[in-house]
Order: structure tokens, then sequence, then C-alpha cells
């Protein structure tokens, strides 16, 4: 008996109200992945060994949850396992080491809204690669989010942005793109809690290994660290960081995006970049310069702008898109 592809529904079939709710609850516990992690590295702490103890962190945190909703169904696991093995390494593993290395060269919000430029790379690999030429609208929305990208980055130089950070923060934007296409996927038999159990896994022994070789460096501290302007052990932000910032967020996010579909899902998920801008002038008070905040205003109004589009375009008729098995 062989099974169908997984599929992605349009968003007009999809219960919304609910997955409404779910990716707004997502896109806040990413928005606070910052915070935290900010008082640890300034402390001393390695993105490497950040981003390691956050994804290891997260994947003990849903190990048991996951097992009880598996309930014995291992197989679903190894029948996925190809998915769940890039889902890891890529939607999870890169996207967050990334993030981490750019917030130590640039600020909270100037990283977020870069690597939300996430949906514009989206468009312009679907042009070259399958030929999908994108519509008035979108080229619009594309031109709003590179006009954007200049305000952000002050190419007039009266803002000194760092040009390894900017690197760091768009290799993220890929792996964004990454993780909205693969949560979409619904793998028949694998819960969204399994799902991102078995990404945290995969990316938590990656990043373990990779930093074990001497190929990143895993550098922790147990000294006490700065957080909220106060002297905390250094386990509250690691908690938080573990429980909200990753395994709520991405648990949520994967039930968010399954019953959005990936597009929607995406265009909602832009609400993180202002989580997390506020979140960082309340707490760490960082606010990006005002010629940052119009480039970050024509970013998610670009962006916008083409989830728009695609939202608004006619529906397949067929009430279920396939897509392409991993």
């Amino acid at each position: 008996m062989t099974s169908s592809p997984p599929t992605e529904r349009t968003s007009g079939t999809r219960p919304t109200t609910p997955g409404l709710g779910l990716a707004l609850v997502s896109a806040a516990g990413f928005g606070t992945s910052g915070v935290f992690a900010k008082s640890l590295l300034e402390a001393g702490w390695s993105p490497g060994g950040a981003v390691t103890v956050r994804i290891g962190g997260a994947a003990l945190a849903l190990a048991l949850p996951a097992a009880v909703v598996m309930r014995g169904r291992w197989r679903v696991l190894r029948r996925h396992a190809r998915m769940l093995t890039v889902y890891g390494l890529v939607a999870v593993a890169a996207c967050q080491f990334c993030y981490f290395n750019a917030v130590t060269r640039l600020s909270v919000g100037v990283a977020l809204l870069l690597e939300y430029l996430a949906p514009v790379l989206m468009i312009g690999w679907l042009w070259l690669r399958h030929g999908s030429r994108p519509s008035r609208v979108t080229v619009g929305g594309t031109a709003l989010a590179v006009g954007g990208l200049v305000l952000v980055l002050d190419v007039t130089g009266s803002v000194e942005v760092d040009p390894i950070g900017v690197a760091w923060a768009l290799a993220a934007a890929v792996s964004v793109v990454v993780y909205f296409v693969l949560s979409a996927r619904e793998p028949e038999g694998l819960p969204p809690l399994a799902m991102a159990s078995a990404g945290m896994v995969v990316a938590a022994l990656a990043l373990l290994a990779v930093g074990l070789v001497g190929l990143m460096p895993l550098e922790v501290s147990a000294q006490d660290v700065v957080f909220l302007d106060r002297q905390v052990h250094w386990a509250v932000p690691a908690s938080g960081m573990v429980l909200l910032s990753t395994a709520l967020a991405y648990a949520t996010g994967i039930a968010a995006t399954r019953r959005l579909g990936s597009r929607l899902a995406s265009f909602v998920g832009l609400s993180e970049v202002l989580c997390a801008v506020f979140a960082a002038w309340l707490f760490l008070g960082e606010l990006p310069l005002p010629i940052q905040l119009v480039g970050g205003a024509l970013i998610v109004a670009g962006v916008a702008c083409i989830r728009y589009d695609e939202l608004t375009r006619e529906p397949t008729p067929a009430s279920e898109v396939p897509i392409d098995p991993m």
C-alpha cells in the first residue's frame, strides 16, 4: 500500500481562527529569543554554546510530550527521517546559529528585519528555479522591501552596520524559507509536537558534534548574567530561551503553519519582527534609529504586498496542492 505525497491545502480549506492564534503565540515566542540570548552572549557565551543549550534544552523539554503523542508509533519517524533531518539541520540548527551570530554584531531589531526578507528570497527562488514569474504587485512589494533593506543598512554611512552581521542575518533568512516550507507539510501520522521534537533532537546532535570536533566554539559560563538590568542566575534567561522561545515557539509554529499554509503563516509571522523590536526596546533599551525604522516599515510593507498578492490570487481548483516529497 503506497501513501500519497504530503500535501498543503489551500488557505480557504483551513480553520484559520485557531491557526492565527497559534501563529501569534509562535511569533511572540520567537520574538523574545533575542532578549534572552543577548544577556548570555554578553556574559561570554559563544553563539554556538547558546544555540546548543537552547536546542538541546528544547529537545529534552519536548521529549516526554512527544513520546505521549506518538504512543509508540516510531515507524512514522523512520518513514519521514529524511525530511526531519533537513528540518533539524536547516530550519532549526542553521537558522538559530546564524541568527545568534547576527545579534552579536547587530541589534536584535535590525537582525530580525534582515532575517524576515525570507519571503522576498522565496519569490526570487521560485522565479529563477521554476520560472514562476511574479505579478506587478509582487514586483512592487519586492522593490519596497529592497528599498527598506537599503535604509536598514544605511548605505549613506551615517549608521555603522557590520557586514558580517548582515551576512549572518541573510543566511538566517534562507533558513526561515526552509522552515515555512517544511512546516506546512502534513506527513501522515506525524503530529506537530513530534515533528518539533524530532527536529530539535537532530539539531542538538548536529550542533554538539560540530562543537566537539572544534568547528564551532561551545563556550558557556556558570557565572551570573545581567538580565533586565539585574544580576541573575544564568538559568533564568536560559530557561526562557529554551521553553518560550524554542519549545513553545516551534511546536505552535508547526501547528499554525499546517492550519494556515506556508504563505499565510509566513505573512502572520511578520508579527515576530514587531514583537522582537518591542521586546528589545522594553527590556534591552535597544531601538533602531529612525532611518532604520523607516526601512523596517518598508520591508514589512513590501512583504505584506507580496503575501497579499499571493493570497488573493485565484485558488487552485483542487482542494489540495501537492508538495514534492522529501
